[in-house]
């Protein structure tokens, strides 16, 4: 049974008019506050117990005032401050065996925007990863074409060149808290999902080069790693290897694919599949196959080990999904979240990041009660297909305690389960695709805490 089945789209509490209400106060608070200390303090200090001081005498110069900094090209590639040393990619030690088959997240706490610097972009690697010249690799193309062709890089980027915003998640984002909560951070709660501009070759214009056969209904992916990581793709006309269709919708997102050589302005990162590999954009990760050496075309899926080992899904009556490709709808609050706790009394602004497989996210709810009511969050543009999106609303803590969460409906008309509309489908021994509604309770400390929610 398909997730999209789970609810119906929902209608606000309030729309447009109330958020743009509760932003005008915000801005007016912010505006009170800035104009002067005192003035602030006799006006309504929005910030409740935080003092304010006034202005007398300029600011004393500070240590680097004095000093010369560093001349140019004296860090040759430049790097992050060294005061965000702590902003980094972490992996999860009990989570495998070793790091060479394992993962590591990105930290979505510590970003501001949509796209994961590379440097940030999460790791999934089945054997590690390698080092691949660029000079001696080759894409092969076969299979069901009128002309099978060996392609270097330097004929893949003399090609015409795409250049797309996707983000890439691996299916198995989210999968430590499907029995209950294991990690009281965001970055080990939805990590396993990054951002990102790909540049590359369409792969449609590969298929009109090398004449695919209107016969092919699937076309296979194959990497060069230590693992060959190999994945079935489906297109128009695509059945299963029981002989059941592969849904339309899932048929056609082939169409969007690239053979991605750049990411984010410059060379893909070893880690990411340098010097080329697959983008499938809306579907899990492992799709995007790294280090990409050949794509076949052939007319019924090959059923590989991956297919039929990893990426498949049980459900609770015995029975196991296969081929469920599109990572759905999905929402977060970046801010505030367990990695942070709010500093006083006063106005904040919740943030978080929405995505869908499918398309572009259509608006975000957001809660601060659990859940009872709901207000429309402001999206913040730009709002692209199968990319995140940023969202935002005023928020002002008093000091007594929330729930907060968001709620994300797709273009489709997808809305974001809760956890307990998923578990009821998929059970409570699942691993891929738990996309549901993510509550952090926010304690009258200023805390932020990782609770799920009984009977949500």
């Amino acid at each position: 049974m398909s997730e999209t089945t789970l609810d119906k789209t929902p209608q606000s509490d309030a729309r447009e008019g109330v958020a743009s209400s509760d932003r005008r106060k915000f801005l007016r608070k912010s505006v009170a506050l800035a104009a002067s200390g005192a003035a602030a303090a006799a006006a309504g200090n929005a910030y409740g117990d935080v003092e304010l001081e006034t202005v007398k005498e300029p600011l004393e110069d500070g240590p680097t005032r004095n000093i010369l900094g560093r001349g140019v090209v004296s860090i040759p590639y430049g790097m992050p401050s060294k005061f965000e040393k702590d902003v980094k990619r972490r992996n999860v030690s009990w989570l495998t065996a070793d790091t060479v088959a394992s993962i590591s997240f990105t930290p979505w706490q510590d970003l501001h925007g949509i796209i994961t610097p590379n440097g940030l972009h999460f790791e999934r690697h089945h054997a590690g990863a390698v080092d691949v010249d660029p000079s001696t690799h080759q894409l092969v193309i076969h299979g069901m074409v009128d002309k099978p062709m060996v392609f270097s890089m330097d004929d893949l980027k003399r090609m015409p060149s795409h250049t797309a915003i996707h983000f890439l998640e691996c299916p198995a984002n989210g999968a430590m808290e499907w029995r209950g909560v294991q990690m009281d951070s965001m970055q080990f709660t939805h990590g396993m999902m990054s951002c990102s501009e790909w540049t590359g070759v369409k792969l449609t214009d590969l298929m009109e080069y090398v004449g695919v056969d209107p016969k092919s209904t699937w076309l296979y992916a194959e990497g060069t790693d230590g693992s060959a990581l190999q994945r079935s793709i489906p297109m128009e006309g695509a059945k299963d290897q029981f002989g059941e269709p592969i849904p339309a919708d899932q048929a056609e997102m082939y169409k969007d694919a690239m053979i991605a050589y750049a990411q984010n302005g410059e060379a893909l990162r070893p880690e990411n599949g340098y010097p080329i590999r697959f983008l499938l954009p809306g579907c899990e990760a492992n799709m995007s196959i790294k280090w990409l050496r050949r794509i076949k075309f052939v007319d019924k899926p090959l059923v590989t080990y991956q297919e039929t080992r990893h990426y498949i899904e049980p459900l609770p009556d015995g029975t196991i999904r296969q081929f469920t490709l599109v990572n759905e709808a999905n929402s977060v609050i970046n801010y505030p979240c367990p990695d942070y706790q709010l500093n006083g009394k006063g106005a904040y602004e919740i943030r978080g990041i929405a995505w869908s497989g499918r398309g572009k996210v259509a608006h975000v709810d957001v809660s601060v009660d659990g859940g009872k009511n709901w207000q429309e969050a402001e999206l913040v543009e730009p709002v692209l297909s199968k990319c995140v999106t940023k969202f935002k609303l005023p928020f002002e803590w008093k000091g007594d305690e929330h729930l907060i969460m968001s709620r994300v409906t797709d273009e489709t008309g997808y809305v974001q389960p809760t956890l307990m509309q998923l578990r009821k489908v998929r059970g409570f021994n699942s691993i891929y695709h738990k996309n549901s509604i993510q509550a952090w309770k926010i304690e009258k400390s200023g805390e932020v805490k990782n609770v799920q929610i009984e009977n949500f």
